[in-house]
C-alpha cells in the first residue's frame, strides 16, 4: 500500500491542507491573519490558508520521523535573517506558531505525545495521511495515463496526415 513517502512533498502538502480546510476540524486561532511566522520576517504570510499548509507540512514531517519537538519544527521552518551589511544567518521560526499547529493537530487526533518528549503520529493520523497519499498517487497516475493517451492520439493523427500526403 502506498504511503506518504511515495508521494512528492508538494503534492501531498497541497492535498492534505485542502483536506484540513474542507473538514473544518482544525481550529484556527484569531491571530492567524496578523502574526509573523518569525522575527526575521517583515510581514505576515500573503496566503490566507497558510495555517493549513503549515499544519500539513508539520504532520508530514512528524510522519516521516519517530518523534519531533516544537524546537525542531521551528528550526525546520526557519529561514535566513538579513542583517544588513553583515552576512546572513539562519533564524528559527516562531515557536508559538509551531506550538499552536501541533496542539491543533493533537486536538483533532492526528498527533499524540511521545514518551521521550515531543509529538508523534497517532494510528488514526497515520491512516488518514496514508489514505490521502494514496488518493494523490492515484490522481497522478490518472493524469499520466491521460497524457499518454493524448500523445498516442497525436501520433495517430500525424501518421494519418502522412499517409494522406503520400497518396
Amino acid at each position: 500500500m502506498p504511503g506518504v513517502r511515495d508521494v512528492s512533498a508538494e503534492a501531498f502538502i497541497k492535498a492534505y491542507s485542502s483536506h484540513l480546510k474542507r473538514s473544518g476540524k482544525l481550529d484556527i486561532p484569531t491571530w492567524v491573519d496578523t502574526v509573523k511566522t518569525g522575527c526575521q520576517k517583515e510581514l505576515a504570510p500573503y496566503d490566507p490558508d497558510w495555517y493549513y499548509v503549515r499544519a500539513a507540512a508539520v504532520a508530514r514531517h512528524i510522519y516521516l520521523r519517530k518523534s519531533v519537538g516544537v524546537g525542531a519544527l521551528a528550526k525546520l521552518h526557519g529561514t535566513k535573517k538579513r542583517r544588513g551589511t553583515r552576512p546572513n544567518r539562519h533564524q528559527d521560526s516562531s515557536t508559538g506558531v509551531q506550538r499552536s499547529v501541533v496542539q491543533g493537530l493533537e486536538k483533532i487526533g492526528v498527533l499524540e505525545l511521545a514518551q521521550d518528549g515531543g509529538r508523534r503520529i497517532s494510528q488514526d493520523g497515520m491512516r488518514d495521511l496514508d489514505r490521502i497519499a494514496t488518493a494523490v498517487l492515484e490522481q497522478e497516475r490518472a493524469e499520466e495515463d491521460e497524457e499518454e493517451e493524448d500523445e498516442d492520439e497525436d501520433e495517430d493523427e500525424d501518421e494519418a496526415e502522412e499517409e494522406a500526403d503520400d497518396e
